[in-house]
């Protein structure tokens, strides 16, 4: 029996953006999520992050991107090829959609965390055996102090 490879472009989106069950064990599995921080059910958003302003920012869209009941945004990505560019990509990515949840005249304290999460197909990093990194803000003197204050 053949099966459908899920890196496929379409196939990912297919598995991914259509199925919140398969979506919501996959994320609670690699993201590192505290206790009691699991994701319970989601919510499938627009993957396409039009900008405000054509003459200003660049049109992205993403492969799946969800949020769940806590507020939190999930944007999900399977890369094919590594290029220098794609790390800028990502974060690019997930800062149009941090950026995005509050309108004017709402406090900054009701930003809630968005979680990049991308599947490279190949190994970018030669210096590690690792293949799952994490990446976070955090205080460069004081690492284990993270800049954002919530419990997420």
């Amino acid at each position: 029996m053949r099966y459908l490879d899920p890196k496929n472009d379409l196939i990912f989106k297919r598995v991914f953006g259509e199925h919140p069950k398969i979506t919501i064990s996959f994320l609670n599995a690699l993201l590192p999520l505290e206790t009691g921080q699991e994701i319970l059910e989601i919510e499938y958003m627009q993957t396409e992050l039009i900008p405000e302003s054509p003459a200003i920012l660049k049109n992205s869209i993403v492969d799946v991107r969800c949020r769940d009941s806590f507020g939190r945004q999930f944007i999900v990505e399977m890369q094919m090829f590594w290029t220098d560019a794609f790390i800028n990509r990502v974060l690019f990515n997930a800062t149009k959609v941090f950026y995005r949840q509050l309108l004017k005249g709402v406090n900054y304290i009701e930003l809630m965390p968005v979680y990049a999460l991308s599947i490279v197909n190949e190994k970018f990093d030669k210096e590690t055996q690792d293949w799952y990194h994490h990446y976070q803000m955090k205080h460069r003197t004081h690492p284990s102090n993270p800049i954002l204050s919530n419990n997420y």
